[in-house]
């Protein structure tokens, strides 16, 4: 049977359908090979959410195109978010690749491989995979993602994730439990649950589950230890008081919330298509401020939207200085064809929209590095994630208050550590975003 190779680009949702369609292929006797030379068969789960990733995308295809030439490799394959955006026109464009699948039908790879078929398969993304589907954990034997739900019904302006992923869909709480308990069975200790948006978890179904009793039922999961919530729609009426409560004091939740706020200004929020007001946003975030206070705040902020002048850029750095996130990620506004916004007049000179980028990133490293240094001589627990490089004593590890591969790290001083391991570190220094520590105690 041929060996495969698979790359995984873009957010962890993605990483998910690649963990899934790497377990279908090996259920179905494939051989998985670990590096692109040895492979008969490469298959890129690309992403195409802005420019900059199908960029990416077509890159990482073209260059491993190239192993036609010089290695093994018999087909080419791309899944994902790039041709379900752009179809026919894509593999017109890029005669290397063998076989195309969309969002909702990767699951077609294994049956190509083995049978042929068109050249092109991209229907309506409605899959959504559950706990029967065999999966692979490709990059952590501790730490893994659980879709909880798939697509979006929020339509913002500038995105295009509800025509490359298809409406919001919640999967049944019952498969949920199932996965983990079979993640928990696999030796993973960390869960993160993510959907487009977590929070609107459970409304599309019968009403018997929502997304506190789906909380409330992980807690209880035997081996795992950590449960973190990601990308929560920052609705009043979503993120709820019981949400709230669990995330702060169950013993096994991260008591930390990612809520991509976008913007404060109120008429750039409705031209974003944003269902929050500048007014509601503020109340909510500085309610968990103030009621919540052990819960760490991770946003995303967008500047350069059409439409954002001085006044506005200024209030939304006046609310970041007032809302002291723990984390603050800041994207760079991206014209997308097919989006609504795409048309839209007034954006900013480029220059302009980077200088507020860095300008707000300056603000956000002076609140971390405040955050931050209020941590030390305290003790924390940490996960650790691996050694660093030429430092047998000194390890990667990561806080509850700190998402793999968004949020910085602990650098622990320690011997004999394993990814996976949890260990109590005491802090000794703070950066911006990264902390030092020394183990203070083994679990």
């Amino acid at each position: 049977m041929d060996k495969v190779h698979l790359i995984s680009l873009g957010c962890p949702k993605n990483r998910v359908d690649s963990e899934v369609l790497l377990g279908t292929l090996a259920s179905e006797g494939f051989v998985l090979a670990s590096g692109a030379e040895e492979a008969e068969v490469i298959v890129v789960n690309t992403c195409a959410f802005i420019r900059a990733a199908v960029e990416e995308s077509i890159e990482t295809i073209l260059e491993l195109g190239q192993y036609k030439k010089k290695g093994r490799l018999r087909y080419l394959v791309v899944t994902g978010c790039l041709p379900q955006r752009y179809g026919e026109a894509i593999a017109q464009e890029i005669t290397e690749v063998d076989f195309w699948a969309g969002t909702g039908d990767f699951l077609a790879v294994p049956r190509w491989l083995k049978e042929g078929g068109p050249h092109i398969v991209i229907g309506p993304p409605r899959y959504l995979y559950d706990h029967r589907t065999p999966r692979v954990l490709a990059n952590t034997s501790y730490s893994a993602y659980v879709k909880i739900a798939e697509g979006c019904d929020h339509g913002c302006t500038f995105c295009l994730i509800p025509r490359l992923r298809g409406r919001y869909r919640s999967r049944l709480i019952g498969s949920v439990i199932a996965e983990v308990q079979q993640l928990a069975g696999m030796g993973v200790v960390e869960i993160n649950l993510i959907a487009q948006d977590s929070t609107a978890y459970g409304r599309d179904l019968d009403g018997s589950a929502g997304l506190e009793d789906l909380l409330e039922r992980v807690g209880t999961i035997e081996g795992i230890q950590w449960i973190r919530l990601l990308y929560a729609y920052p609705r009043p009426d979503a993120i709820t008081s019981e949400v709230l409560e669990i995330l702060a004091n169950h013993e096994k939740m991260c008591p930390y919330l990612d809520i991509p706020i976008q913007h404060i200004n109120n008429d750039i929020l409705k031209r974003m298509g944003r269902r929050s007001t500048g007014p509601e946003v503020r109340e909510l975030v500085l309610r968990i401020r103030r009621d919540y206070p052990q819960i760490a705040l991770r946003t995303t902020v967008m500047v350069g939207f059409p439409g954002e002048g001085d006044a506005e850029f200024e209030e939304l750095v006046l609310f970041v200085k007032e809302a002291e996130f723990t984390h603050l990620g800041v994207f760079i506004y991206s014209p997308e064809e097919g989006t609504r916004a795409y048309r839209m007049k007034g954006r900013p000179p480029r220059d302009v929209i980077d200088a507020r980028a860095e300008r707000i990133m300056l603000v956000q490293q002076e609140i971390s590095l405040e955050k931050n240094r209020r941590l030390l001589g305290t003790s924390l627990p940490v996960l650790v994630e691996g050694g660093v490089e030429q430092r047998s004593d000194l390890f990667k590890a990561r806080a509850s208050f700190q998402a793999p591969d968004i949020d910085g790290v602990v650098l622990v001083s320690g011997n004999e550590l394993h990814p996976g391991d949890m260990v109590c570190a005491l802090i000794t220094d703070a950066a911006p975003y990264d902390l030092l520590g020394e183990v203070a105690d083994q679990h």
